[in-house]
């Protein structure tokens, strides 16, 4: 990746003080027309790599100005000041800087229609009240269950395991995504609904499809309908300048609402004693089940995948050795177990760090303030969006060697473990933990822990494997069954 960061190696920075002021570059363009045209090189003309990585190479600037997507008429404000490096970053993770009210998305919030009318706990900004509530509530049903983590998404990896054996064998290829998708909601759904599985409710197997129509409408302005290139004004013209209404996915949502409604029992009534109605509780759930965990899972186990088989066989025996050794010197698959697995761990890092599952990050300066990147200083006044492009934070050469390449041990060791507060993928440092006064997501914990028990369970059962690396889907072109253990 061309740069403008002087030094692949260096690690430290002067002092914030000592860094020269610089005017923030880049330019919004004429109003409503320089939207569209940023909107335009960002989703068909260059990509959304291209469209940081040459500002940031025309600015010589990992800072500058921009407009993010939707843009007119799905945005009320594009405008943004854009932040590429490790270092700047880290302001959106500061409360005393920046406001998270309504960002969560975004320079757009979705219709609250598609959160049963509230502005559920991901928009809310740590100074409102209900935002404490409702991650303090998160945090104990949590912890509550943290025993049933392993066991519940262990018997829920089966079925994923039989269905690409099943594949493999009629077909010779098999598709994760739809398997996985199945595996995501089944341990959600079971962990918040007291063991229920969503097929035992009126979501029968269609839980997946709603769930993903339903994050669409939300999500859709910052994607894309991959038509082809002929129609991209059609493509542009329905996800970024009307956007889906609710409607075509209300009867969808009314139907997921109600079974988690049924099912959700200990957890509704864990709500009730933090003075929150079970009505709020459970639209708050919906989004935290269908919208941060399993839209979370849909996305990130592919990706771990992916760059595990792309490291290939070598990386695979030695993970299935640590794993397998392990596990047989602690008699099971157990938490600490897997904490004692430092290669394992590390590869989960990786994943993250290389290929982050939540790419954009938002905040609102609520004062006048000065950002520092690596090089430069910069001011930004009081009500400036500001916004974190994660993938480049995480690959900032000034901290990672090699930042573009997969490097599975990167943090295995005392050097290696220093690196992992740069892992920014929780909307936090690696290293910090959620708390009710922040916006790291409350699950990071667990996200981590069942990447590696993904990772453990499937190394128990298999020596390698590989998969499609022409397909833009993961796809499966062989397992070798374990041979030791």
């Amino acid at each position: 990746m061309s740069s403008p960061f002087v030094s692949p190696t260096a690690i430290s920075s002067p002092p914030s003080s000592d860094l020269p002021q610089r005017e923030i570059p880049g330019s919004y363009g004429p109003p409503f027309f320089g939207a569209i045209k940023d909107r335009w090189d960002f989703f068909y003309l260059q990509g959304r790599d291209q469209f940081f990585r040459s500002r940031m190479d025309n600015y010589k600037s990992t800072v500058f100005r921009a407009n993010m997507p939707p843009g007119p008429w799905i945005s009320p404000d594009p405008r943004v000041i854009v932040l590429l490096d490790a270092k700047s970053f880290l302001v959106l993770f500061d409360n005393s800087k920046v406001e998270k009210r309504d960002v969560f998305t975004g320079t757009y919030m979705p219709s609250t229609s598609y959160t049963g009318g509230y502005r559920v706990c991901p928009y809310l900004d740590p100074s409102e009240p209900e935002h404490g509530s409702l991650k303090a509530l998160l945090f104990s049903f949590l912890a509550s269950k943290h025993e049933e983590f392993i066991p519940l998404f262990q018997s829920c990896m089966k079925g994923l395991f039989s269905g690409l054996e099943d594949q493999l064998r009629d077909t010779g290829r098999a598709e994760f995504e739809q398997l996985n998708d199945v595996l995501s909601l089944e341990f959600v759904f079971k962990l918040f609904c007291d063991g229920k599985s969503p097929s035992d409710t009126k979501l029968e197997s269609n839980g997946p499809i709603m769930l993903k129509k339903w994050l669409l409408g939300q999500i859709g302005p910052v994607g894309s309908l991959g038509l082809p290139k002929l129609l991209d004004p059609i493509d542009d013209f329905i996800m970024h300048s009307v956007g889906l209404p609710f409607l075509l996915v209300k009867g969808d949502y009314r139907k997921l609402y109600d079974a988690f409604y049924s099912s959700a029992i200990s957890f509704l009534n864990k709500a009730e004693s933090f003075g929150l109605s079970r009505e709020e509780a459970c639209h708050n759930l919906v989004f935290v089940a269908g919208f941060n965990s399993f839209g979370g899972f849909t996305i990130w186990f592919p990706s771990m995948m992916k760059w595990v088989a792309s490291a290939g066989e070598s990386l695979h025996r030695q993970l299935a050795k640590e794993i397998r050794t392990i596990v047989k010197s602690e008699g099971g698959v157990t938490l600490n177990a897997i904490n004692k697995m430092a290669l394992t761990k590390s590869v989960v890092y990786e994943g993250l760090r290389i290929e982050p599952p939540v790419p954009y990050q938002y905040g609102r300066a609520k004062d006048d303030l000065v950002i520092p990147s690596h090089d430069a200083s910069f001011k930004v006044k009081k009500g400036e969006m500001i916004f974190g492009f994660q993938p480049f934070a995480t690959k900032d050469p000034k901290i990672f060697d090699d930042p573009e390449k997969f490097v599975a041990n990167r943090f295995v060791g005392e050097e290696g473990e220093k690196l992992l507060k740069y892992v920014l993928w929780s909307n936090g440092k690696g290293t910090d933990n959620p708390t009710v006064d922040d916006k790291q997501c409350p699950g990071k914990n667990l996200v981590e822990l069942m990447s590696k028990v993904f990772l453990v369970e499937f190394f128990l059962q298999y020596d390698t494997f590989s998969v499609d690396t022409f397909k833009t889907t993961l796809t499966f072109l062989s397992l070798k069954k374990a041979t030791s253990t």
